[in-house]
């Protein structure tokens, strides 16, 4: 298989391979790995109609920015007359009614489009075995998970399935499965990518983002994607950067960077995961950037503001959620107030009910101020001495995750909190709505995937994408 976009459009110019030969070569991987359990509907057929149309359009000479890029789209993201229910069984039988603004546009470029993919029920959760369709296994090491929420959309470009996948980043949910994977996960700033027609959790955490093989693959599909939209009030209309030329700038530029010294030096952090930060610490240093540890004192506040916000957020989100209107509707109702009950109860997974159910509790009249306004402030603080850092640095380094990948089943209902804990890393910058990116840093001792995040200022993924590349290289 072809490991970049680069290569592909190469060979179709070349005429060494068509998009129909792509997509036949895709299709058979994902039934070769169908054990992996990534893909919960697989669009063949049409996929296949879309390649040949796509080869009719290169033959012509007016193939769009994408032809060739074959996508997979993470399982809360609609497309018109295709299945959507968020690995949910409350959603069953759901068929979207119109397309996300980012399936618009991929489709307006000429990316094929191969299937949905499953994820933590309602993108709740670190590891993918929260799906209602049963746990996605890790390709590397199919003992152990993928990470969460995107892990089957990570999975699926690291096991050859597709060569880019779309996912939704609420708290790190595409660049933590990215880390653990072996691939490029990119999230770019709040409001950077459209939100309309992505299932939300959290509403003011929610980012679109990309899974890719590099960097450069997932600059050209955010060019793609990023912009405003009038469907969408929160989305930015800044203007959108040739993100993929910038990339491979030859610009011999020296950067100043500071690596979150609370983060490299924690008893938490996995010894191979530290000793390959450090190794990338050092040979920054010895290309001449000016590279230096910074502290960041409010590390500790990170993940509770983090879940006490996007649980509130969820309890109001996925109230609409209710058996009325479309999805699953309980069979043992007696009136209106059973059905509610009853379909909720049966239709929800088990974390997607705790996290509604703590949300309920941090927006009650007892406790809304004790708890969800002074997170909302502790947010505000977050994002000032983010911004404050990186007002005197190009970038912040850190490790994008404490572990590598961990077994299946390891955390459940009695340790689920030191699950939570695996998000420290990532959700700072949803916290501060900040671009953050994860590329590959090597393999620990036991040959599995370790992550190195870089995080920017609002609106710097270009500089960010550039720097990500040649980090990559070093």
């Amino acid at each position: 298989m072809y490991s970049s976009f680069k290569e592909i459009s190469t060979a179709l110019k070349a005429g060494q391979v068509t998009c129909q030969q792509l997509v036949k070569d895709y299709l058979k991987n994902i039934e070769d790995n169908k054990h992996l359990n990534v893909f919960l509907e697989v669009y063949a057929d049409e996929a296949l109609k879309r390649a040949e149309e796509v080869d009719t359009r290169i033959a012509e000479g007016n193939a769009g920015k994408l032809a060739g890029m074959v996508v997979g789209i993470k399982d809360v993201i609609a497309h018109q007359g295709h299945g959507l229910q968020a690995s949910s069984k409350i959603l069953d039988g759901f068929v979207s009614q119109f397309s996300a603004t980012v399936i618009e546009r991929l489709l307006d470029e000429d990316a094929i489009i191969i299937g949905r993919q499953s994820c933590d029920e309602f993108a709740m959760g670190s590891s993918n075995e929260n799906s209602a369709f049963g746990p996605v296994l890790n390709n590397v090491d199919n003992s152990r998970v993928p990470g969460g929420s995107s892990g089957a959309s990570a999975v699926a470009v690291s096991a050859d399935l597709c060569l880019v996948s779309l996912g939704s980043d609420t708290g790190g949910s595409v660049r933590q499965p990215a880390a653990f994977t072996g691939v490029v996960g990119l999230k770019p700033t709040y409001s950077r990518i459209s939100r309309w027609g992505l299932i939300a959790y959290a509403s003011s955490f929610d980012t679109i983002g990309v899974l890719a093989k590099n960097v450069e693959d997932a600059a050209i599909t955010l060019e793609v994607i990023a912009g405003a939209d009038e469907h969408d009030a929160t989305v930015s209309d800044k203007p959108v950067p040739q993100y993929s030329a910038s990339v491979k700038s030859s610009e011999d530029r020296k950067y100043r960077i500071g690596y979150i010294r609370e983060t490299v030096e924690s008893e938490h952090l996995n010894e191979d995961i530290k000793a390959n930060t450090f190794e990338k610490i050092a040979s920054l240093k010895a290309a001449g950037h000016d590279v230096e540890p910074v502290d960041f004192p409010l590390l500790d506040y990170l993940l509770p503001t983090y879940y006490i916000l996007t649980t509130a957020e969820a309890s109001t989100n996925l109230s609409r959620f209710d058996g009325v209107r479309y999805g699953t509707r309980s069979e043992n109702t007696e009136d209106i107030e059973s059905m509610y009950k009853l379909t909720r109860s049966e239709g929800f997974g088990e974390e997607v009910k705790r996290r509604i159910m703590l949300g309920t509790f941090v927006l009650s009249a007892s406790y809304y101020d004790a708890y969800f306004t002074k997170a909302q402030k502790v947010r505000r603080l977050i994002k000032e001495a983010s911004e404050k850092l990186l007002s005197n640095h190009d970038f912040l380094l850190m490790p994008t995750t404490a572990s590598t990948a961990f077994e299946i089943g390891k955390y459940n209902e009695n340790n689920i909190l030191e699950m939570y804990l695996g998000d420290l890393y990532t959700v700072h910058a949803n916290l501060a709505g900040l671009p953050a990116i994860s590329i590959p840093n090597g393999e620990d001792s036991q040959g599995l995937p370790i992550g190195l995040q870089v995080m920017a200022n609002r609106f710097e993924e270009e500089k960010m994408l550039t720097f990500a590349d040649y980090l990559a290289t070093l």
